[in-house]
C-alpha cells in the first residue's frame, strides 16, 4: 500500500540555516505518526512543505502517492491543516467559522451546513455553535480550529503542536477527539512538543535532529534502545544526591541524571541486570533517609535525552513564522 507520506532526501534552507537536511521519512496509513525534535529541529518546516505550504530545494516528496512539486493542487485537496495557534476569527461564531472554510473548499452553501454541523456534534461544540468565539475557552477554540481542519474530509490531517499552552482537561478533549477521526479513518502526522501526548497518540514515532531522522518506531520500540531498566532514587534532603549519585555511579551503565527540583536520581543498568538490590543495600549503609526507590523501564523522555541531548518543552521551534492554519484550504479553494 501506498505511504501517506514519503521524504527521501528533503532538504530545506532559510538563508545560512538548514531546517531539513536529507530527511528521510515514511509514514504508513491508518495510525497517526509522530515527529519529535528539540527546538528547531525542522519539524515545522517539514509540516509546511507536506502542506505545499513551502517548496523543498531537493530531495522528494509524496503525499498519498502525489508529488508535492508536481501535483500541489492534488495534494491540498487530500489534506487538512491545523497550525501551532487557534487560527479563528473571535468575532464570528463557532458555526461560522467552520461554515466560511467548508465553503473555501468549494462546497455548495448546503453541503457546508451539513458538513459543519457534523464537525460541531463530533467535536462536542454545538451547544457553542452560535456564540463568538470570543467566548470560548482556550480548549474550545483548539478544538473548533481542529474541526475548521477536519471540514473538508482530509485523507491527512497535519497537526503542528496542537495542543500548546492547553490546560490538562483541554488537552485530554483534544486527544480524545484525535482518537475519534483515525477510527474514522483520517490518518494523521503531529508535531509535539510533549513526551507523554506522542506516547499516548501515536502509533509510531520519528525523532529529528538538524534536519535528519536519528531513530524511528513504535514508542516501545524506541525505549527498548535506551538499554536496560532505570533505578530511581527519591531522596528526603538534596544535600543527600551527591551519595545517591556515588552509589548510583556504581551501578549503572552509564553516569547518574540528577534533579535537584525533586530529589531524585536515575540511572540506567545494564541489559539483564537490576541492581535494585544493591543500591538499596548501599543506600541504607550510608544512612541516607531515601522516600522512595524503583525500578522502572526508560521513559520516552529518557530516550529522546540520551538521542539528542537535550529536553523538550512546548515553545514553538525558531523557524520562520507558520502561514494561518487554514491556509491549505484557501489554496485548495483556488487550485479549483
Amino acid at each position: 500500500m501506498t505511504p501517506v507520506i514519503e521524504a527521501r532526501g528533503l532538504r530545506k534552507r532559510f538563508g545560512k540555516t538548514t531546517a531539513l537536511d536529507g530527511l528521510d521519512l515514511v509514514a504508513e496509513r491508518g495510525q497517526v505518526f509522530a515527529v519529535l525534535g528539540p527546538n528547531g529541529a525542522g519539524k515545522t518546516t517539514f509540516v509546511r512543505a507536506v502542506a505545499t505550504l513551502l517548496g523543498p530545494d531537493s530531495g522528494s516528496l509524496q503525499v498519498c502517492g502525489y508529488d508535492v512539486r508536481k501535483h500541489p493542487g492534488r495534494v491540498r485537496q487530500l489534506i487538512g491543516l491545523a497550525g501551532q495557534f487557534a487560527a479563528v476569527e473571535p468575532v464570528m461564531t463557532g458555526r461560522e467559522n467552520v461554515f466560511m472554510v467548508a465553503r473555501l473548499y468549494g462546497m455548495s452553501r448546503r453541503r457546508a451546513s451539513e458538513a459543519t454541523a457534523s464537525v460541531l456534534t463530533t467535536l462536542g461544540l454545538m451547544d457553542a455553535a452560535d456564540r463568538p468565539v470570543k467566548t470560548y475557552s482556550g480548549g474550545m477554540r483548539r478544538r473548533l480550529d481542529l474541526g475548521a481542519s477536519l471540514v473538508g474530509a482530509p485523507q491527512l490531517l497535519l497537526l503542528d503542536e496542537p495542543t500548546t499552552g492547553l490546560d490538562p482537561g483541554s488537552r485530554s478533549q483534544l486527544w480524545d477527539a484525535i482518537r475519534q477521526l483515525v477510527t474514522r479513518g483520517t490518518d494523521v502526522l503531529m508535531t509535539t512538543q510533549y513526551l507523554d501526548e506522542a506516547e499516548r497518540l501515536a502509533d509510531r514515532i520519528a525523532i529529528i535532529d538538524h534536519g535528519v531522522a536519528i531513530a524511528s518506531g513504535t514508542p516501545s520500540e524506541l525505549k527498548a534502545t535506551a538499554g536496560g531498566n532505570v533505578i530511581e532514587i527519591g531522596v528526603r534532603e538534596r544535600e543527600d544526591l551527591a551519595s545517591v549519585a556515588e552509589i548510583l555511579g556504581r551501578i549503572g551503565s552509564e553516569e547518574p541524571r540528577l534533579d535537584p527540583n525533586t530529589n531524585r536520581a536515575t540511572v540506567t543498568v545494564a541489559p539483564g541486570e537490576d541492581g535494585i538490590a544493591a543500591a538499596v543495600q548501599a543506600v541504607s549503609l550510608a544512612g541516607v533517609a531515601i522516600d522512595d526507590i524503583g525500578l522502572r523501564r526508560p521513559t520516552l523522555d529518557e530516550v529522546f535525552f540520551m538521542l539528542t541531548g537535550t529536553t523538550t518543552g512546548p515553545t514553538p521551534e525558531d523557524e520562520p513564522a507558520n502561514p494561518p492554519a487554514h491556509a491549505g484550504a484557501r489554496r485548495a479553494s483556488e487550485a479549483r
